[in-house]
């Protein structure tokens, strides 16, 4: 199981993305940049993410 929590970076107006592995974790496993405007938008492609890269033939 993983958490996905959206933070703004108060810098930019942007949000990140933090993922903990496992969900209760304490530190994030992974951050993105800020790049997102909303928090909607970059939990909506993190998961677009994981799940396209579940779905790809492996090789």
């Amino acid at each position: 199981m993983i958490r996905i929590e959206p933070k703004l970076d108060a810098a930019s107006g942007l949000y990140y993305v933090e993922i903990f592995q496992p969900a209760e974790a304490e530190q994030p496993f992974v951050t993105t940049e800020p790049r997102y405007k909303t928090a909607a938008a970059a939990e909506n492609d993190v998961i677009a993410i994981i799940a396209s890269r579940a779905n790809s033939p492996k090789a």
